[in-house]
This record gives structure tokens, sequence and C-alpha cells, in this order.
């Protein structure tokens, strides 16, 4: 029996140690690997601590609040967290997007996802993107992260070559601990090359910065619609697929109308899209948090008040990363997103019928182009779907063979 199907739920008689480790873990790999290309994003536009702090702020307390209600109130473990594709596609844009503009995209791909949820409109809308396209965008935006791990080596060889090391014998020994123990030996080597400075890092309190919306064209063209797609298809998909296997069949409308709406909140304050999460979901839902599918609820709960407490302690976290070096953090950002990098490029190739669309998309967004004002994401999506209109002619086709062209 599903955690919702389940009566007479008591919080003080469900909790579990287990539950509430699981629960941290997710929040400490997060913010170990995710929370990373954050940094490098802020970095980008040339943001001051301050205002990275509410940044950081606003992403876990959106994730926290968003996470606890739906946990509590669905009664399962759901775990949610900040757009880490959309975050990457921040990279891309910045520092010729501003701020402002890419707050009121964020409030843009906000709004349309809030009326996606509460239509129940999510699973017409992902049959009808064909997975290819969508693996090609996202493997295209991940590409230089990956890349930016490699090139680290020729700046600090000695760190680099450690971190990738450690990353490959703990990903044979403990693989979901793998990126939380990088991390630790890193930034332990980090401090024995000398190359930190952590006598910068002070116990400080974050203070939400307000930021006002602006809205263009460009930036809803070239944040916010690529923002909509990548937290459908790479963020909701998975994420509700990980709920449903572990056994829980809950509707996606209530998950994505209030993760939109903790988006919506946050928006103003730096914080992009909140989503459902997908690769440390799998740590609360499994057998790990606690045996009985019923009570690991307690997770998703516990997760939620470990991202309060990290965006009541958001300047801190910014002070950390700042005392580390420029390549720890592009190491870090690039081993974390191997295993996307890795889903998403066999999910550009693996359907045959439109492979050659998928592969311009992949191209076209690696390339890191613009256009017409436009960042890459968007031109990699256009053209490959105009691609894959000519080549596969998917208007043509009978209806049981356009069923199978798009299925995700």
């Amino acid at each position: 029996m599903s955690q919702a199907s389940a009566p007479g739920h008591s919080l003080r008689r469900d909790w579990s140690v287990s539950a509430i480790t699981a629960g941290f873990l997710a929040v400490l790999i997060s913010y170990s690997g995710p929370l990373v290309i954050f940094f490098q994003a802020a970095k980008v536009a040339g943001m001051p601590n301050e205002m990275i702090a509410s940044w950081v702020w606003a992403i876990s307390v959106g994730a926290g609040v968003s996470g606890i209600l739906l946990s509590w109130k669905l009664k399962i473990p759901v775990v949610t967290a900040w757009s880490a594709p959309g975050t990457v596609l921040l990279v891309t844009l910045f520092p010729a997007l501003s701020l402002n503009a890419a707050v009121g995209a964020y409030l843009t791909a906000a709004m349309i996802l809030f009326f996606i949820g509460i239509s129940g409109s999510f699973d017409a809308i992902t049959r009808h993107i064909p997975r290819g396209i969508a693996c090609g965008m996202l493997a295209g935006i991940l590409f230089q992260f990956g890349a930016n791990a490699f090139r680290a080596i020729s700046s600090m060889p000695s760190l680099a070559l450690s971190m990738l090391a450690a990353y490959i014998i703990f990903k044979q020994l403990v693989p979901r601990y793998a990126i939380v123990l990088v991390l630790l030996c890193g930034a332990a080597l980090a401090v024995l090359l000398g190359q930190t400075h952590l006598g910068e890092v002070s116990l400080r309190i974050a203070r939400p910065v307000f930021i006002h919306p602006e809205w263009t064209l460009g930036s809803t063209l070239s944040l916010a619609i690529p923002l909509v797609m990548v937290s459908l298809t790479g963020q909701h998909l998975p994420g509700m697929t990980v709920l449903r296997v572990s056994g829980y069949h809950t509707p996606a409308r209530p998950i994505i109308a209030l993760t939109s709406l903790a988006s919506l909140a946050v928006a103003c304050f730096g914080g992009i899209t909140i989503v459902t999460a997908a690769i440390t979901a799998a740590l609360c839902t499994g057998k790990d948090a606690h045996e009985d599918p019923a009570r690991r609820y307690v997770a998703g709960i516990a997760n939620g008040v470990f991202y309060l407490a990290g965006g009541l302690f958001a300047g801190s976290i910014v002070l950390l990363f700042n005392a580390l070096p420029r390549e720890f953090i592009a190491v870090l950002a690039g081993l974390a997103l191997i295993g996307a990098i890795s889903s998403n490029v066999l999910g550009t190739v693996l359907e045959e019928e439109h492979r050659e669309a998928s592969m311009i998309t992949f191209l076209a967004t690696a390339s890191g182009m613009s256009f017409l004002g436009l960042g890459s994401a968007f031109w990699g999506v256009v053209i490959g779907s105009l691609a894959y209109l000519v080549l596969n002619k998917p208007y043509r086709a009978a209806p049981g063979k356009r069923a199978r062209q798009t299925a995700s």
C-alpha cells in the first residue's frame, strides 16, 4: 500500500533516524552538486556576495517549504529542489541577460508551469515533446560543464586529477555518496595545497534582496520557454517517475501546481524555478529511508527542514564556496553532472527514427551560439524541431506511429 493510502499517520510515531538521515543526505548532495552550478552562474553575472546569498536563500526556502507541505499533505516522500538544468542555462545567458530580465523570465516560467499543473495537461505535453529533442537540448546545455572539469587540469592539475581519481574510486565503492565524498576530499586537498581562504568564512544569516522583474521578449524566448521545457522533461518527468517506480502513484497536478506557486514566491529574490527532484529523490523514496513505504514521507519533511536551515545560513554557504578555488568548483560541478550528461546523450541517440534531428539540437545548443539576441538553447530547440518536422514528417504519420515517435 502506498503512503498516500495508508491510514492513521502521526509524525511523532512515524519518524525514524533513517528517514531523517535520508533527508539530510539529499540536501547535502544538492548543496554539493547543483548548488555549485548556481555559484558559477552568479559569478558569470558578476553578482556580489549579498545577492548570491539571497539567491541561495530563495531556492532553499522555496524547495524546503514546498517539500514539507507536499510530503505532509500527500503523505509521500516528495523531494523538491531548484531546476539544475535551468541553472546551467543561466550560465550560458549571463552576463548578456540582466538579472531583472532573468527574474521576469522566472515569473513567466512559473506561471506557465502553474497553468500546466492545474490543468492536468502535464502528461499530454510531455508526450508531444520528442524525447530526443528534449535530451539533445539538455545534453548540449550540460556539455560545457563536463568539459570544464577537465579543462581545470591545466591550471591546477594536482587538485583536479585527485578529485577525478576520488570520483572514480568512490563511484565504484559507494556510488550514492560519491559526490559528497569528492567534495570533502577536494576541500581537504585544497586546504593542504594552500589554495583556500577559510579565514574569511564566518556564521552569517542570509538577508533576502528584492529584485524588480523586467519582462522582455528576448528573455522570454531565451530563458522562460527553455526553462519550462527543461523543468518538465528534465525534472518533473523523471521526478514523478521516481515516485511511481517506488509505488507512490500520486497525480502530478498538486506537485507541479504547488512547486510553481513556490517558484512565484521566491522569484523576485533570485530563486529559479522550484521543481520535483529526481536524483536526490531516490534517497528518500527507497528502503534506505525506511523499510515501510508508508513512513518514508518523514524523509521528505526532513529534507525540507534541512533546506530551511541551509537557507537561513545562506550567507555562510556563500563565503565557504568563495573560499575555495574556482578549479574546485569547476571539477565538482562537472563530476556531479556526469550522470545527467550520460542519460541525456543516450536519450539523444536512442530513438533511431529522429536521431538526426536530436543530434542537430545537441550540436546547436552545445555550440553556445547567439543569434538575434537569443541563446543557443532556444535555437537548438527551434532548429532541431524544424529538422524533425522535415526529416520525420510526424504530421503525415499514422496515429500509432506518431505516438511511438513522440513518446518519452
